[in-house]
């Protein structure tokens, strides 16, 4: 799962893209999740802090790659592209009270950008999105 404001890059904005390198990342576990990302990897998008929501799905479509945001130090990038959205958001709140979902990183380290995620994690908030308890 990848984070990000929608008022600096929304769902919409990735759409409108049709891909992104997903830089910025200056935090060393979400620069190791992203180096553990393998090439056809699915991806969720978050909108953090305003909407607090999974929007969406991605692909990867090339691997760790240095960062050419950083001035210095060993830091990555993924290049992703949109998959699907979802037809209704996953909301943190709806995350949070969802056993299945309660122990993931998005809930015990909010601030991490770069979240990874068990393969039955990742398919109960898909199912969510796609209106299914």
């Amino acid at each position: 799962m990848v984070k990000q404001e929608p008022e600096a890059y929304s769902w919409d904005d990735f759409v409108g893209d049709g891909s992104t390198a997903w830089t910025g990342v200056r935090n060393f576990q979400a620069r190791n999740n992203l180096r553990a990302m393998k090439q056809g990897d699915s991806v969720l998008f978050y909108h953090s802090v305003s909407e607090k929501a999974v929007v969406g799905s991605a692909t990867v479509s090339k691997t760790a790659f240095p960062d050419p945001t950083a001035a210095e130090g060993d830091w990555l990038s993924v290049q992703l592209v949109p998959k699907a959205p979802f037809r209704q958001p996953v909301t943190l709140r709806a995350i949070k009270e969802h056993p299945g979902l309660q122990g993931i990183a998005l809930v015990r380290q909010s601030r991490l950008s770069v979240i990874p995620l068990l393969k039955e994690e990742f398919d109960l908030i898909v199912a969510l999105g796609k209106g299914k308890p």
